[in-house]
């Protein structure tokens, strides 16, 4: 008897679904990989960060200098995968642009560096706080 049959009956056991063999997992596994098949992202990359992105997704990159409501496009596209199947860049995909639109200006949380050597009675107090643009994809072309 397996640890979760002593519950209510018709309940979901944690025990059966975590096996792959479960028609409730495999069922959920397959809902999963249907839903990612039809989703295109690509993973670009800016600001020397890499970033996975797909349509209509909000991130906060490296400050850009634009104005907001203003479009980028970004041609480093490294990795893309949608309807026409997968494509790798060796090293960016040729002919692939994301387009974005400039959301607000922002700042990132305080980041506080504290510096002190031992029984001097010496310490040091610095925040920092990085400013980022944050973007909304609009398209993704490859």
């Amino acid at each position: 008897m397996s640890p979760g049959k002593k519950g209510l009956a018709g309940t979901l056991d944690l025990w059966e679904f975590s096996r792959p063999s479960s028609l409730a997992a495999r069922d959920y596994i397959n809902r999963i990989h249907i839903t990612l098949d039809k989703m295109a992202y690509a993973i670009f990359k800016t600001g020397g960060k890499q970033y996975k992105v797909a349509e209509g997704d909000k991130i906060d990159v490296e400050k850009l200098d634009l104005e907001i409501g203003a479009s980028a496009t970004f041609e480093d596209v490294l990795f893309y995968s949608g309807d026409g199947g997968v494509k790798f860049g060796d090293p960016v995909v040729s002919g692939a642009s994301i387009t974005a639109q400039v959301v607000d200006q922002v700042r990132a949380g305080k980041v506080t560096a504290f510096k002190f050597k031992r029984r001097k009675g010496h310490h040091k107090t610095k925040g920092h706080r990085q400013p980022l643009t944050r973007l909304a994809i609009t398209g993704i072309s490859a």
